[in-house]
């Protein structure tokens, strides 16, 4: 291939040779050995699960976030029901929240008998619009679940003094900003309930694993007994100190939302290395966006002033008149050229499910659903080589200047 100009040869889909011999993923995680022997020394102890590495854990994620509290589950998703939970949300009540997202961030409210209701995006960064959130409130409405689109943290401000005035809980879906920061705050220490993810793919990992964040005493305790079984750890501590020692109450109908501690001990030693991580997709994202400026058709999201997005993943728009072909063609020469590019997100009041149950057609989004239609997301992970991220641009250079009118 010519190294200095792959645009000039052959789309690898079409019989040409890809810019890659080895597949890129979109995402993955990244373990080294000091990660390896943190796990091998919890197996080596008396405490596989629910042990001392838990509160280390949940003490090291507060102090990075600025937190008061923080809550260790066993998945984001975990994590998400046990802060609609700690809300005290139920049958009757509403949660607003965006259709660009993964599904559990509307599923959480499904789980504890409330409804999700769907406010459309802001076009320039897919986070959910504050008008649109406004527009939508009832007085059914309980609660707020913006999510941080690829890492860049939602209007917080606005939604903050939205739930003031209405007296709502805001939970920010937090699962791609780890890290991020506002207006000089880190994401995690602003919103009444922020929730993480530490699925491999994103900025730390524990495997599976999820964290919510909270200044709020009585979120804390209620996230502790929802996670598990609904017995309150405190209760039970004191109980053991002045009366039978094997004595424990439900007090509300959790679940085994545990997170163990050889996981717990992955998270700590992973993050030791959040701040480089972080400096290294920021950078990769950068380098992206400057080479991305230059080429016609291409979008790349915005990262606002008095923002530092934590870039979980690095979506691209493509204007579709401005390219012979549709998405999928532009997508499947990517996947030739052997870049693993996915798709985030089919908006959530479009999957079955949510068509069945609550009527939707298409068309009630018209931002989210077109962002959808032209969406790719593009590898990035911050153990991406210079050579990874020269591949990325020159692949897309090389598809989209093919296809290009």
């Amino acid at each position: 291939m010519n190294q200095s100009d792959p645009t000039s040869e052959p789309l690898a889909i079409l019989g040409g040779t890809p810019v890659r011999a080895k597949a890129l993923p979109y995402g993955r995680q990244q373990i080294n050995d000091e990660d390896v022997d943190a796990v091998v020394q919890v197996l080596r102890s008396d405490w596989l699960t629910t042990g001392p590495k838990v509160d280390e854990f949940e003490e090291v994620v507060a102090a990075q976030v600025g937190a008061k509290y923080a809550v260790a589950f066993n998945s984001g998703t975990a994590a998400l029901h046990g802060a609609v939970f700690a809300a005290d949300l139920g049958p009757g009540d509403e949660a607003i929240t965006t259709p660009i997202t993964f599904c559990a961030t509307a599923n959480c409210a499904l789980y504890t008998g409330a409804t999700p209701v769907f406010a459309d995006v802001c076009p320039e960064t897919l986070n959910i619009d504050v008008q649109q959130i406004e527009e939508r409130i009832t007085q059914r409405t309980k609660a707020i679940l913006p999510v941080d689109y690829a890492g860049h943290p939602v209007n917080l401000d606005s939604i903050l003094a939205l739930a003031e005035r209405h007296g709502l809980v805001v939970i920010e879906d937090a699962a791609h900003a780890l890290g991020a920061e506002y207006k000089g705050r880190k994401v995690g220490s602003i919103s009444h309930m922020t929730t993480f993810s530490f699925h491999p793919v994103k900025h730390i990992t524990t495997c599976e694993g999820g964290m919510v964040t909270t200044d709020n005493p009585d979120f804390a305790r209620r996230l502790k007994m929802f996670r598990s079984h609904g017995v309150d750890p405190e209760a039970r501590r004191r109980s053991a100190e002045t009366a039978d020692p094997w004595f424990y109450e439900m007090e509300v109908l959790g679940f085994n939302y545990r997170l163990p501690d050889v996981a717990c001990a992955l998270g700590i030693s992973q993050m030791k290395r959040l701040e480089g991580n972080l400096a290294r997709r920021r950078e990769i994202a950068s380098h992206y966006s400057e080479a991305f400026a230059q080429l016609p058709g291409v979008v790349p999201l915005a990262e606002l002033p008095e923002i530092k997005s934590a870039w979980h993943i690095y979506p691209i728009r493509l204007e579709l008149d401005k390219f012979t072909v549709g998405r999928k063609a532009i997508f499947e020469a990517l996947r030739a050229e052997n870049l693993q590019v996915n798709v985030h997100y089919i908006p959530v009041h479009l999957h079955p499910y949510y068509r069945k149950r609550f009527g939707y057609e298409g068309g009630e989004y018209p931002i989210s659903e077109g962002a959808y239609e032209s969406l790719i997301t593009l590898p990035l992970f911050h153990s991406m080589t210079d050579q990874d991220e020269k591949d990325v641009v020159a692949a897309v250079s090389k598809v989209t200047q093919h296809y290009a009118k």
